[in-house]
């Protein structure tokens, strides 16, 4: 909100030697934000107060052009000084008063005028607009001044206003009485300790009889209808300079005198007002919501269909404007008006704001109902402007005034007197409490509670209905006392104890996926049913159980997730389109698994604190949440070059990155096949750790890879990380002094038998010398026989405490070639 300096001292005793500058540093001391500072008098140089003597119309030209000649002044001897002066505006006429810069006046935005000859004559100066002199955005027409305020040479800079300066504020939500002089000038009161004169304790005739019968169908959309009536207006006069000035400076354009008369009355007292065209008007008039297929043609000229949760007002002819947003087409005041209704209502702020954002229709009234009105300075603002339009439009207020409804008023509210002092830790002066609550209008009564408690019971103002509860009041009380009177204490920090077990082993996961060449990578943890159809998770697959998310950041992606595998997919999928196709990514985070009977949260109030029962009842309603790791792959593992050809990424790199992570947590993972989607079935391995399945791994399914259309083979991995039991794993290479003695052999099995399984068959059949078994070849072939495979075994045996003979390895070498033909029927090939 833009608010000249000038009219926010107009209701206050300051100082003479305040400046602008002192204001907006108190504004920004109470709490408000302050976004700039313009001081209007940018103008250097003669800027002076102009009589228009003659106007010569230039007709050879395709524009309007008047070559005028005009008095700024006189000289020496007493003679008028008359000046020419080319002008393309035509909204002045001779005898009027313009302002006008001279030769050598800069105006806003470095503008030098000077001589010049142009469209055959001569130009010596320049006749000003509103906005060529920074005091407005009106650039259609010339600033004529009104008959008999200045003389022809007198500085028009005080005559315009031009000393004044504009603070402009940015109000939030909660702050709507800040949306008028008034409440802004209150605020100023408190912050400076001045005296305040409020504009809105006006008196207000007696009680009236109604001037035009008004009906309120629903009161919870309209709590109180105020109109009161001009008749005999002049619609050919204008608006006076001075309310033309501040509408200006306060980013509002004039429009007309009833207009302009609502939108000056608004912003001093913060109640918009609607004039309407009484003689337009037929009939009684009724606050209701609108029926359902009802239209309505607003001032802007456009056909609106409306909404039944729209609040309409309506004649005869049905509705004739949109409550608190935009008036009505046919009830709009034009050039023949002399009869004006004026309406100030109030209105349910829940109500206008959908109405706004349904039809966006954004305006400076609708701004204020949104955010709450003043339900009881209606008939002040009403009378106020009635008031002008006689003054200024030689009207005369009709008998009557019709005031219908029960505005609401804010609710008491009890608090500890020193409750401010206990929540900001200061020990305020005696009575701060009270003053502070009465300066915001509060009508406060001390007490005492049974304990002997100090009490203040505050009936907060009419124009405050955020102040609810005792912590509101608090607010207030310091806000007002300076946020800066707050101590800042930095608190110490107690002594830690380090990171937990599991934020070491996540850690350290990380830590070693990074070294094997994975990317970590962030990504959202929302998906939708869309994704898990490309990934090819059944309808009855537990993954498909996710909880929605009440507001979505996007529309297709409103579940949490209950596998990283869509995150990291989206992102290796955006990495493709971009051109990388070597990618190796890998990402650690929470996944949501709800159960199949998902107990609802509760509903909890915020009163006090949760009762054990209710706690329960939320921990219990809380869903699964384990944390996860993920792996891709796709492309090349390993680049070709001088050393030699690439390799591509397998499904066997997807498994290694498992054991990988199995190692840094010292858990030993059981590898054995799996068919779960999105992998290929003959190609994913399922892990486990005891009885426990805890992850998989492989490549993914062909039709997976074309419907995200990734490269072909692209492979990942999925662990629970929380189904890994914790372990004091602390990795040191072991060294020993003794050689080993390394053997290999060559076992022929069924082409069905996993090779997982034949190692830990050799493995145990080998015993404690067996050091480390390492499959290094796998090969089938006629030689073989139909059904077969050979898969060689590098085996290393090696003693803790001696030098291992060779027989020792060659017996413990048998033992588990013995094993394997025992358990798979294994022939040690030649």
């Amino acid at each position: 909100m833009r608010i000249p300096v000038s009219w926010l001292a107009e209701h206050l005793e300051l100082p003479e030697d305040t400046t602008a500058e002192a204001l907006a540093e108190a504004f920004v001391r109470i709490g408000l934000e302050v976004e700039d500072v313009a001081h209007l008098s940018s103008v250097r140089g003669p800027l002076v107060v102009g009589r228009v003597a003659e106007i010569e119309e230039l007709t050879e030209f395709k524009k309007p052009i008047r070559h005028c000649r005009v008095e700024v002044g006189e000289d020496s001897d007493g003679a008028r000084v008359l000046q020419e002066i080319i002008c393309g505006a035509s909204n002045f006429r001779e005898g009027d008063l313009v302002v006008v810069a001279l030769p050598g006046t800069v105006l806003p935005g470095g503008f030098e005028i000077g001589e010049r000859k142009t469209y055959g004559r001569m130009s010596r100066g320049m006749i000003c607009s509103a906005k060529e002199l920074g005091i407005g955005e009106d650039h259609d027409g010339i600033l004529v001044l009104p008959s008999g305020s200045a003389d022809p040479g007198d500085d028009a800079v005080e005559q315009v206003g031009l000393d004044d300066s504009v603070i402009e504020l940015a109000i939030t939500p909660d702050r709507g009485y800040c949306f008028s002089v008034r409440g802004l000038a209150r605020e100023l009161s408190n912050a400076l300790d001045v005296p305040f004169g409020d504009p809105g304790t006006r008196p207000v005739p007696a009680d009236e009889q109604p001037s035009r019968t008004v009906r309120i169908d629903d009161p919870s959309a309209c709590s109180r209808f105020v109109l009161r009536r001009v008749t005999g207006v002049d619609p050919t006069a204008p608006t006076p300079w001075w309310m033309r000035r501040r509408l200006a400076l306060a980013g509002i354009r004039s429009i007309s005198l009833a207009v302009d008369v609502t939108n000056y009355v608004m912003l001093e007292l913060g109640q918009p007002l609607h004039a309407w065209d009484t003689s337009k008007l037929s009939g009684d008039i009724v606050v209701r919501r609108a029926k359902a297929g009802e239209k309505l043609t607003t001032l802007d000229d456009v056909e609106r269909v409306l909404d039944p949760d729209d609040v309409v007002i309506c004649d005869d002819s049905g509705p004739v404007s949109l409550a608190g947003v935009m008036g009505g087409a046919t009830t709009e005041i034009g050039d023949e008006t002399h009869d004006v209704l004026l309406e100030a209502a109030n209105w349910d702020p829940a109500s206008i704001a959908r109405t706004i954002r349904r039809h966006k229709l954004p305006s400076e009234a609708g701004k204020r109902f949104e955010r709450s009105v003043d339900p009881l300075v209606a008939p002040q603002a009403t009378e106020l402007a009635a008031q002008l339009l006689v003054r200024y439009g030689e009207g005369t207020i009709a008998q009557g005034r019709t005031d219908v409804g029960e505005p609401t008023t804010p609710a008491p509210v009890t608090m500890p007197l020193a409750l401010p002092d206990r929540i900001a830790g200061v020990n305020y002066e005696r009575g701060v409490t009270a003053r502070r609550l009465t300066q915001i209008g509060c009508r406060i009564e001390v007490g005492t509670s049974d304990e002997g408690v100090g009490l203040v019971t505050a009936t907060p103002p009419s124009w405050r209905p955020d102040l609810t509860q005792p912590a509101d009041l608090v607010e207030e009380v310091l806000r007002l006392e300076g946020y800066h009177t707050i101590p800042s204490v930095l608190p110490a920090a107690p002594p830690g104890r380090g990171l937990t077990p599991a934020q070491r082993r996540h850690r350290s996961i990380s830590r070693a996926l990074a070294a094997e060449g994975y990317v970590e990578v962030l990504p959202f943890p929302f998906t939708g049913p869309d994704v898990l159809d490309g990934l090819g998770i059944g309808e009855d697959d537990p993954r498909r159980r996710t909880l929605k998310l009440l507001n979505a950041l996007e529309s297709d992606r409103s579940d949490l997730t209950t596998t990283v595998l869509t995150g990291l997919l989206e992102a290796l999928q955006r990495n493709v389109s971009r051109g990388r196709r070597d990618l190796a990514l890998f990402h650690i985070g929470q996944v949501v698994l709800p159960a199949e009977q998902q107990p609802e949260v509760p509903a909890v109030g915020v009163s006090g604190r949760p009762s054990d029962v209710e706690l329960e009842a939320l921990h219990t309603a809380i869903p699964a949440q384990p944390t996860h790791v993920g792996a891709v792959l796709a492309g090349q593992r390993e680049h070709a070059g001088w050393w030699g050809p690439g390799r591509d990424a397998t499904w066997a790199d997807a498994v290694q990155a498992a054991r990988r992570v199995a190692a840094v947590a010292g858990v030993e993972l059981t590898v054995t096949a799996g068919d779960l989607a999105p992998w290929h079935p003959g190609r994913c391995a399922q892990f486990k750790v005891g009885d426990t399945v805890v992850g998989h791994a492989g490549e993914l399914h062909p039709k997976v890879v074309d419907a995200l259309g990734l490269p072909k083979r692209t492979c990942a991995m999925e662990l629970d990380l929380d189904a890994l039991p914790l372990t004091d794993h602390r990795p040191a290479p072991v060294i020993s002094a003794y050689p080993p003695v390394l053997l290999d052999i060559a076992l022929v099995v069924d082409a069905q038998v996993p090779s997982a399984e034949l190692i830990d068959v050799v493995r145990s059949g080998a015993g404690e010398l067996l050091e480390d078994v390492r499959l290094f070849d796998s090969y089938a072939g006629e030689q073989l026989g139909a059904g077969k495979k050979s898969l060689a075994l590098a085996l290393r045996f090696r003693a803790p405490d001696r030098t291992l003979k060779q027989d020792e390895a060659t017996e413990a070498r048998d033992a588990a070639v013995a094993a394997a033909e025992k358990r798979f029927g294994a022939a040690l090939r030649a």
